[in-house]
């Protein structure tokens, strides 16, 4: 039995089209409900953090207000649709007070119809929608839950597979009759995707009385068929009331018909045709008139349910499948798909999930073929199409080799996994066990921007507030973390989360420039340090008379994240000092000699005329167990993992160089001593974080004059983000002239710090910037 069209196959690979066949778009749009700590459906409104239900491009509801819907742009791989999905699913469990997202398809722990929510939209037209698809279909068949597989071709391969076959075709109507081959075969053959992806074999006692009436139990709380794999696809699954056919020849017999059955009032609109599988436009506003002037944009397949077995609903391997398997009903022999063929495939889906793949295939040939037998001829034929077409093609045979065994051996499918694992457990207990492990792991992944780790952490946390807000954002420049985000017309190009729009060149000139900084703020009347400027090493060694009995500290004169800083508040050498200028003078051509202010050092984060935290940085520093080393210390507290290099984590590693030798060397320390147990010892003076330093969340407890000092400070250069250092004696006494001095403003503040402080509380640093950008949210 042969299935490819070998001519086709033979042709892409003698026109060089065979590697750009396996290039596309990739996209997920996947609903999940709310439940409760019980497993119990929420009855609690769509969460305010994620803004407008319909504005919002990533987060929006769907037919009830306990139904979130997470939607991914279109990704040019499966990787990268499949971490925005993953990242998609940490935002929205952050938000999630005591909630969790159900992982199954089949709904929960249901309430009386009556009592579930329908979302509210704010939008009449979407509202009667809702209410008439609740009484068509009822509240808790709406409930169910899956994910939509979004996929395109590369416009670059359509166009060279248009200029080799289209013969004088139209590109658009080329486009779509490739677009519209595929459905037809994806909907003859939709059969052994569910088989292969199907997950959803249990449900709970309080669905609809029908479906659990024919159902077994062996607990009578929850219920089953017994060849069952996915309710969802199934007669008590989301399908039409009826069977609904159309023309899949062509796009205008398509929206012909279509439009026909909505005139007819046999569909409420286009969106209630349940089909497994849409032909969509870009736009979507509407739809079938798009479809006629500008044709196919995407496939969505809609028959792919939500696995437990995953974090986010779908595996990779999965993910891959599809495509896979897209791209074979491509290369497959066309065939004709009247109605008599959509009845045949009716009755094919509907017999394998009432009893697998044991029976006969229905055919209009009626050719004598079991399903088992064609099942496995498919795989082996994607198999044979990924060797003769994928130059590097072994991981996906492998995956292949892992369908044929689910279809060898029933019991390794998802949905005999999950229904063995809920025998030994109970419905509501599996599925909520798995919805509180996938929040823990969404909790451990909280600063992350999954798929985004590359950028710096403080420009993460600030795309994922835009994600959370509905702000969409594109990266320009991953290496400078630099985006632009927008909202409508609105666009808003930003550096490392804090360079913006907001701030003019000049003001970071300003608190680039410590000199100058430092003259702007004694003209407001603002304690700064005293000091000198040096411009060459024989110039500062010159001086070391006049200050080598004195507390003071050498940086250079434009510095940031406390590179090339040295402080000396105890009696130092003439060696230590010339070092000092030395790791100085190779950030800058000027380096300052300033006193050293005692005190402690806190940090204010100034956004706008707001202090939004203030955190006390502790300088790298490790505490003595009595055994270990300083420098076996070291290496055990950066194993850390909120601890990394290169701003991309909370908390930066401990650093063993030069500037650490010189400070342990002053305090008569060696990194082979032993400190004795709770002996802290220090291994900098200044305390950035970026150094190895820890952050401790001061924000409310500094008293108000303080932060009032930092704004100015702010003011004073023009700034409305910056980092205010300011040296304190202490806090507990309101500010005076000699209870305080700055000593830095920094124009590129890590907002990070602030968020996932050491200790202490997360500051939304991140939405600030979000709120002054693009005004103030309305919560």
């Amino acid at each position: 039995m042969n299935l490819l069209n070998r001519e086709f196959m033979q042709q892409l690979n003698d026109h060089s089209l065979n590697v750009d066949l396996f290039l596309g778009h990739f996209g997920l749009e996947k609903e999940n409900v709310r439940v409760d700590h019980k497993g119990r459906l929420a009855l609690s409104p769509h969460p305010k953090a994620f803004g407008s239900k319909t504005e919002n491009p990533y987060i929006q509801t769907d037919f009830s207000e306990s139904q979130i819907e997470m939607i991914t742009p279109a990704f040019h791989s499966i990787e990268e649709a499949y971490r925005f999905m993953e990242a998609l699913q940490d935002i929205v469990s952050l938000e999630l007070d005591g909630e969790y997202l159900w992982p199954s398809s089949n709904p929960p722990i249901l309430p009386d119809e009556e009592e579930i929510p329908i979302a509210k939209m704010n939008d009449p037209v979407a509202d009667v929608y809702r209410n008439e698809l609740a009484d068509k279909y009822g509240r808790k068949r709406q409930l169910l839950s899956g994910i939509h597989y979004n996929f395109s071709f590369d416009d670059r391969f359509l166009r060279r597979l248009h200029d080799t076959l289209g013969q004088g075709e139209a590109y658009k109507d080329f486009k779509d009759a490739v677009y519209f081959k595929i459905a037809r075969n994806l909907l003859r053959y939709r059969w052994l995707l569910i088989y292969l992806t199907g997950a959803s074999p249990v449900f709970d006692k309080t669905y609809i009385d029908k479906c659990v009436s024919l159902g077994h139990s062996d607990d009578h709380k929850s219920y089953y068929f017994p060849n069952m794999n996915s309710l969802r696809n199934s007669v008590c699954g989301y399908r039409n009331d009826k069977p609904i056919y159309v023309s899949f020849d062509s796009t205008s017999d398509y929206v012909q018909n279509l439009n026909a059955l909505i005139q007819q009032n046999e569909l409420l609109s286009i969106k209630e045709f349940y089909s497994p599988v849409r032909l969509k436009t870009a736009k979507g506003l509407n739809p079938l008139q798009e479809l006629l002037e500008d044709g196919v944009a995407y496939l969505e397949l809609r028959l792919i349910d939500l696995n437990p077995l995953h974090k986010i609903g779908i595996s990779k391997d999965t993910m891959h499948v599809i495509h896979l398997f897209i791209l074979f009903m491509l290369l497959k022999e066309d065939e004709p798909f009247a109605t008599e063929d959509q009845i045949m495939a009716d009755l094919n889906h509907d017999q394998m999930i009432a009893k697998g793949l044991e029976g006969m295939l229905h055919d209009s040939r009626d050719s004598q073929v079991t399903m088992k037998e064609m099942a496995l001829t498919c795989i082996r034929e994607m198999q044979e199409m990924v060797q003769l077409l994928h130059p590097y093609g072994e991981a996906l045979l492998h995956i292949l080799d892992g369908e044929k065994e689910k279809i060898l051996h029933p019991e390794l499918g998802f949905a005999s996994q999950i229904k063995s694992d809920i025998q030994k457990s109970t419905y509501m207990h599996y599925h909520l066990a798995k919805a509180k492990a996938y929040a823990e792991e969404s909790v451990k992944n909280g600063y992350r921007f999954v798929g985004y780790e590359d950028l710096e952490l403080s420009t993460q946390l600030l795309l994922k507030a835009a994600v959370k807000r509905g702000i969409r954002f594109k990266v320009i420049d991953r290496d400078e973390n630099f985006v632009v985000l927008m909202k409508g017309d609105h666009k808003e190009y930003v550096k490392q989360a804090t360079k913006t729009s907001l701030d003019s060149y000049s003001t970071v000139l300003i608190m680039e420039n410590k000199i100058v900084t430092k003259e702007v703020l004694k003209e407001r009347g603002i304690r700064v340090p005293n000091g000198d400027a040096f411009r060459s090493l024989e110039e500062a060694m010159a001086a070391y008379e006049r200050y080598h009995d004195k507390a003071i500290v050498i940086k250079p004169k434009s510095t940031n994240f406390g590179l090339g800083i040295t402080i000396f508040n105890r009696a130092f050498s003439k060696e230590d000092y010339q070092q000092a200028f030395e790791i100085a003078f190779k950030h800058d051509q000027t380096v300052l000699l300033e006193a050293f202010m005692t005190g402690k050092e806190y940090r204010f984060l100034v956004m706008g005329e707001e202090v939004v935290g203030v955190l006390h940085r502790v300088p790298a520093n490790v505490e003595g167990d009595g055994v270990h080393t300083i420098e076996q210390l070291v290496h055990e507290k950066n194993k850390d993992p909120l601890r990394g290099r290169g701003y991309k984590t909370p908390l930066e590693k401990i650093q063993l160089g030069e500037a650490e030798d010189m400070f342990l060397k002053i305090h008569n320390h060696h990194w082979g001593d032993i400190p004795s147990k709770g002996e802290i010892i220090y291994l900098r003076e200044n305390s950035n974080i970026s150094t190895g330093g820890d952050s401790l969340d001061y924000t409310d407890d500094i008293p108000s004059s303080y932060k009032a000092l930092a704004v100015e400070s702010a003011k004073a250069a023009g700034a409305t983000f910056c980092g205010v250092d300011m040296m304190i004696e202490d806090i507990t006494s309101e500010a005076s002239h000699s209870n305080y001095s700055i000593i830095e403003i920094n124009f590129n503040p890590a907002i990070h710090i602030h968020c996932y402080p050491y200790k202490g509380k997360n500051r939304k640093a991140d939405e600030k910037i979000l709120d002054l950008l693009f005004g103030e949210r309305l919560d």
